[in-house]
This record gives structure tokens, sequence and C-alpha cells, in this order.
């Protein structure tokens, strides 16, 4: 690494998740210190010299979402005061990506906005991953570094017998990533042709591709409550489908989420990353850690080195630029 140090921050949202960076990086973890007044207002100090250092602030925006987000405001903000040579926020979920157009009248773009927020705060970079919309990225008026989980959980399904597998996509906007996905196992892939009702409700009508006798891979970006999975399995039961694994990058599991995959009988098994801290009373729940890629892509932006090339062969949107000719 350079001689430049670099000092690691956490708030309260995923310390464990920071830890472990923490540890592939080889360097400690400084303390916080986050103070609620008697009004409610929070205060950030930042425990460690940070003056002239490059630092990094890790917290994904999980429930409580506001809370969280507030914690990651003060804290770039203290960072800034305190002559950071640069500031990066690590933001491995941003839950705000779900809020990207006007779909409604009078609605705000919550995705902008904190993006907006972000950068009026201080910071000079962003690393997260598996936005749930792509052009989320073209919010940020500082450059972004978004990774992808696809390539540690096809490292899962790799270990396993795929010869009955196909991977499928809840809706036709996650089917160029589970095509992908496909690829790296060497399968087929569908999806579902989905209609979103309400945040928690939604219809799949039909299942593009043929699924009748084969195990379903579903690969989801972000599951929350559970939705849209368990209508989707009840179409992929109606079309022959033998059996589920359920794998996704952001596992939330907020509401009923929980009580509908762990015993639903199409599922064999449930899949996530630790972008967020996962459910306490999930103990079946398989957890694949991006602490390395997140480490990884942290010290290959402090050395000036390209991040992209760590997804070369994994997935093209990630990946290096490729040569084009023109005829």
């Amino acid at each position: 690494m350079p001689d430049t140090p670099v000092v690691v921050f956490s708030g309260s949202a995923h310390r464990p998740l920071a830890q472990a960076i923490c540890d592939d990086l080889e360097v400690p973890l400084s303390s916080v210190e986050m103070t609620r007044f008697s009004n409610d207002c929070l205060q950030a100090q930042l425990q460690a010299n940070c003056r002239q250092r490059d630092v990094y602030i890790v917290q994904p925006l999980v429930p409580p979402t506001q809370e969280h987000l507030m914690e990651l405001l003060l804290m770039i903000d203290a960072a800034r005061g305190a002559s950071a040579a640069s500031i990066t926020a690590v933001i491995p979920f941003y839950s705000y990506a779900r809020s990207d157009k006007k779909d409604a009248s009078r609605i705000s773009i919550g995705g902008r906005l904190v993006a907006d927020m972000l950068a009026t705060a201080g910071v000079h970079r962003v690393m997260t991953m598996t936005l749930h919309a792509p052009q989320v990225h073209g919010f940020f008026s500082v450059p972004v570094d978004q990774l992808t989980a696809i390539g540690i959980l096809a490292e899962h399904f790799l270990a396993q017998d795929l010869s009955d597998a196909i991977v499928v996509s809840p809706d036709f906007g996650n089917a160029k990533t589970a095509t992908q996905f496909s690829r790296l196992l060497g399968v087929g892939v569908a999806a579902g042709s989905k209609q979103r009702l309400a945040d928690d409700r939604v219809v799949i009508d039909s299942i593009v591709g043929d699924v009748a006798g084969k195990r379903a891979i579903v690969l989801d970006d972000e599951i929350a409550t559970g939705g849209s999975i368990v209508e989707l399995l009840d179409r992929l039961a109606e079309e022959g489908c033998t059996g589920a694994a359920v794998a996704c990058t952001h596992g939330l599991f907020v509401g009923k989420a929980v009580d509908r995959l762990r015993h639903h009988p199409m599922i064999t098994e449930v899949v996530a990353t630790n972008t967020v801290p996962a459910p306490i009373d999930w103990p079946e729940l398989e957890v694949r850690s991006v602490a390395g890629l997140f480490a990884e892509a942290i010290a290959r932006v402090h050395a000036g080195e390209s991040v992209s090339s760590l997804f070369d062969g994994v997935d093209p949107q990630f990946g290096p630029p490729q040569g084009k000719l023109f005829g």
C-alpha cells in the first residue's frame, strides 16, 4: 500500500462486516463515539487521527435506515473537518437505490437525493455492491465503485451437482444478471413475468423458459419481505419445477420473510451475503462473506489500481472495458 495511512471507521449498522474487512486489510477498526443529545440529535466524534489520511467509513443503509444514514453523514462531516486526505463511504447496501424514478405524481426520488446529501457532507468516493437499479450509479457526482457478489454466490453452487439445475430470475429486470450467473454455473436460465402492485405485493403470471423437472436456483439482488419469491415459487411449482434454492446479495428478510422462506416446501436452501446483518433467528441461512472482496477493492483504490479487474471473467458490466472493432 502507499505511504498514506488507511483509517477505517464503522457506524452501528454492521460492525462485524467492518471488522472482517479490517482483518483482511490488516488494519485496526478505529472507534467512533456516537452521542445522542436530550433532543434526540446525534453527534459523531472520530476517535482516530484523520489528518492527511485516507478514511473509509463502512455503513450499509439497513433498518433503521434513516438513523444509519444520519450516522454516515455525520461521520463523513467529522472526517472532512478533521482534514482527511480522502473520504470513501463504503455502503455495501444502498437501500435508496429502489427510489430511482418518477413513477407516480409528486413523488420523491430518494436515490438521487441521498447521493447529493453524501456529496454535500464531503464524501470523495462511494463504494457499494449490486445497486437495485443500475442507473442510480449516475445519480452521484463523485466516483462510484460498484462491486458484484455473483462470483461469490456462484462458488457456493459450483460445489453442487447442477445437472438438473436452472437459474430463474424473478423478473425481466434482473434477467441480464441471471443470464450471466447461469453462464458461470453452466446451466440454463428462465425468468418470471412480474407485475408489482405494491411494495410488498406482486403478481407473477407466467414463467418464460422450460423449468419442468428441473431444480431452480432463484437469483435476486435483494429480498425484503419475500413476497416476490413466494409468488415465483408458486408459479414454478405449477410449471413442474421439483424444488428451488434461493440466492440473493442483500438478504434483508424483514416482516414475515423468515417465516415465509424458512419453512416453504419448495425451498431447499437460502443463500445470502453479509452485506447486511443476518437474521438471528435463522441458523439454517447460508451466509457468504463479501468482506474479502471489499477489502481487496479498498486496497486497490488506495494503491491507485483497477477495481474492475476484480471481476474479469465474472460479469462484463463490472469488469474492465473490452476493445471494440469498427468496420
